[in-house]
């Protein structure tokens, strides 16, 4: 009687471990294109409570007005919100103190006894990032809208943001297997498939085309390959994991690179792409110099950011709650942008957007 129990309990074990990996019903389901094409979001309630608790923005610090002498008529040093009054600036110190500094450090986190001076790297960078937290507000509205972002967006509370990347040392041969190419090694940035486990750096950091097929057949037309279109799912699964949908949310599911059929959130997620190749480029890379070795990655570059910086795991970054639109101070005002996007208003996005034609073969 034992051997033949035995195998069933195995079965039994072996059963419940491939249902462990699976959401208990109910699931709840929200349309979000044409009817009998699949286009729909689906949430499991209790996961999206969970978010829901995770993405709570934080005690908004009150406006304590907008006049006054400006902040550079009282304060020294002074070099990137020199359009601010010192009741304007005051309140961006407090803000900032509360959504990154460590609870044991607070102002000291960035400043020395002497607050004009740099001496503290922290202060150099919190500078770079007001920079392009107001690039973004003013110059990325076609991603972030009147939205927009704040330092908590990325930071939530911690001196470095939970979710950012480094480049891949690229040891991937492997004794017996030879080359893995990138890929073949389950990793949580491509929701532990076989895709190449490195999209960032293709896309967010270098400007390679998101692209799954060509446009004309062969041998006239353009080239894509079986290998590049990994890398292009490499990046969807990616996107897919940091807004908490699925293909569909962008895709129609008949017609997944027609751009005449797909949801507007695909044209947002065409800003975002460039948007965050920007602000790595621009912003993130540039500060290694400036970084202590224990802030950076295992070739020596300075963090970046990729779509679950800001969105961490929500379609929208803390449900549209807490973002720049409640502090004006993080908006760029009189003086010039201070690094113009690589785009700012694609003419094929904008088109589809608007007439629902096609966005050519210039978008993912």
């Amino acid at each position: 009687m034992m051997t033949c129990k035995m195998p069933i309990r195995i079965l039994a074990l072996v059963a419940c471990g491939l249902l462990a990996a699976c959401e208990r019903p109910p699931v709840d389901s929200r349309q979000v294109g044409y009817r009998g094409v699949a286009m729909e979001t689906n949430y499991h309630p209790a996961t999206y409570k969970a978010l829901e608790a995770k993405n709570q923005p934080p005690a908004l610090v009150p406006s304590m007005g907008n006049t006054g002498p400006l902040a550079t008529a009282t304060y020294k040093n002074v070099k990137v919100l020199t359009d601010l009054t010192v009741p304007e600036l005051t309140r961006v110190m407090l803000a900032m103190t509360a959504w990154v500094a460590p609870p044991d450090k607070s102002c000291g986190y960035c400043h020395a006894a002497d607050m004009a001076s740099d001496e503290i790297y922290q202060k150099v960078v919190a500078r770079r990032m007001l920079q392009m937290v107001r690039n973004i507000n003013s110059n990325w509205t076609g991603h972030v809208a009147g939205t927009g972002v704040t330092c908590y967006t990325c930071h939530r509370g911690q001196s470095v943001p939970s979710r950012v990347w480094y480049l891949e040392p690229g040891a991937d041969r492997v004794p017996l297997l030879g080359d893995r190419a990138g890929q073949n090694s389950p990793a949580r940035s491509v929701g532990l498939t076989s895709l190449p486990y490195d999209p960032f750096t293709a896309f967010l950091f270098k400007a390679n085309d998101v692209k799954v097929g060509a446009a004309t057949a062969l041998p006239a037309g353009d080239r894509q390959s079986i290998k590049q279109a990994e890398w292009s799912y490499g990046l969807m699964m990616h996107v897919s994991d940091a807004l908490g949908v699925n293909c569909t949310y962008c895709h129609n599911s008949r017609s997944f690179r027609d751009w005449d059929q797909s949801t507007p959130a695909r044209a947002k997620a065409w800003y975002a792409i460039r948007m965050v190749r920007q602000l790595n480029n621009d912003y993130m890379a540039p500060l290694a110099p400036t970084l202590p070795a224990e802030r950076k990655g295992p070739l020596g570059d300075s963090a970046k950011v990729n779509c679950a910086t800001c969105h961490q795991g929500v379609f929208k970054p803390m449900f549209g709650q807490g973002g720049g639109s409640d502090y004006p101070e993080l908006h760029e005002r009189s003086h010039p942008p201070l690094l113009s996007p690589a785009v700012t208003a694609p003419p094929a996005v904008t088109a589809a957007m608007q007439t629902g034609g096609s966005a050519g073969a210039g978008a993912p």
